[in-house]
């Protein structure tokens, strides 16, 4: 099978260190494995490929350049032009069996493309892009990257949501209507090697992993660290990721007196996520009750890969992830207070939270490695065909 991979979003660096990035390599891979042939057509790499994605062929498309505020819709115009620059080049290198494609604002080649050239087009959405960009950063022309939504879904042979939550929503679109199959995100197992049967000799370490921004929760983050160290005054957390709020969680465990208790280890390659995390006994993902519903967590899901429980805000498809009392805690979204309790009793009970993260990284590795997000992604491409 000959597959074209489209990333036409600017904003995924597809070698970079983002859960985006850790989300497309993860999909390649599972596609090599496969004994596909496999292109990608990005508009930004970000690094050179690693070992195991060198068979993938690149086609790098420049995106426009970042911009001012003010020039936010010129940006806009130049992210629909590229979809002509898009379709040479798929044109170019095809045919292709199928085609996939991640969702963007203001892109629609790849469907069309497919849809086109008797290809099988499936289109992955991870978020309502228009909403998240209207909310979170600036949009200029909403009518014009609906317009860009309302292509891709007509196009697309089907659109793969990556939460129950997302589905529903793209559901209500008539273009996506009859067409939206829910398949969650996943982890790459040979990334996160066994962890040791035996209690660990080192003070009670939290990891949270993520990119440090508000709506993952770091206030709630540092307010539960604090009242740990009440509990357990050794305790130590480890962050791994980077993001515009790392000053702000710097400046709070300062202020607190904690900075000495706490290790950022900054942006990451993906190589390094497990090894990382197998210094974790427990891990957070301590999200606001405003998060959004639709996401679904990487984060969570590489903690549970490594063997590490989670505690988790009873928020989005974290209670769909986590079975509390199993395989992790779950607790009200911003309850800083019970974050530290469960911990507290996670750090009182090593052979407890070891019996948590062992099952939770059976669950994971049986029901969300990519591979088997793969081997779906070929029966929905086998139905749309």
């Amino acid at each position: 099978m000959r597959i074209a991979y489209v990333c036409a979003d600017p904003g995924v660096p597809v070698f970079g260190c983002k859960g985006a990035s850790v989300h497309v390599q993860g999909v390649l891979g599972a596609f090599l494995r496969t004994g596909a042939t496999v292109e990608l057509f990005a508009a930004r790499m970000g690094a050179d490929a690693p070992a195991d994605l060198r068979a993938v062929a690149l086609h790098e498309i420049a995106a426009p350049p970042e911009r001012s505020a003010s020039d936010v819709h010129e940006r806009e115009v130049a992210l629909g032009r590229a979809n002509d620059v898009f379709t040479r080049r798929i044109c170019a290198a095809g045919p292709f069996d199928l085609v996939y494609e991640r969702h963007a604002l203001f892109a629609w080649a790849g469907m069309e493309v497919a849809r086109d050239n008797a290809a099988v087009g499936i289109l992955e959405v991870n978020a309502p892009l228009v909403q998240e960009q209207a909310t979170h950063r600036t949009l200029v022309d909403r009518a014009g990257a609906l317009e860009g939504v309302r292509r891709s879904f007509a196009a697309a042979g089907a659109v793969l949501a990556v939460s129950n939550s997302l589905g529903e929503l793209l559901e209500g679109s008539p273009d996506a209507h009859g067409k939206v199959h829910v398949i969650p995100n996943g982890v790459d197992p040979a990334r996160f090697g066994e962890p040791s049967p035996d209690i660990p000799d080192h003070p009670f370490t939290l990891a949270f992993i993520g990119t440090l921004k508000p709506w993952h929760g770091l206030d709630t983050l540092v307010d539960a660290f604090v009242l740990l160290r009440r509990a357990v005054p050794d305790a130590r957390l480890l962050v791994i990721g980077d993001g515009p709020g790392r000053a702000t969680l710097e400046r709070r465990l300062q202020e607190a007196g904690l900075q000495h208790a706490a290790r950022l280890t900054g942006a990451v390659d993906p190589a390094r996520v497990g090894p990382l995390l197998a210094q974790a006994d427990a891990s957070v993902a301590p999200y606001p009750a405003t998060a959004e519903r639709y996401f679904s967590p990487l984060k969570v899901l590489e903690s549970m890969a490594a063997g590490v429980p989670v505690v988790g805000s009873r928020v989005g498809q974290l209670p769909e992830l986590i079975r509390d009392g199993e395989t992790g805690i779950l607790c009200e979204p911003g309850d800083a207070n019970a974050v530290a309790l469960a911990l507290a009793e996670l750090a009182g009970d090593p052979h407890r939270r070891r019996r948590m993260g062992a099952r939770a990284r059976s669950w994971v590795l049986e029901h969300h490695s990519w591979d088997g997000v793969v081997r779906r992604i070929q029966d929905l491409a086998a139905v749309a065909a």
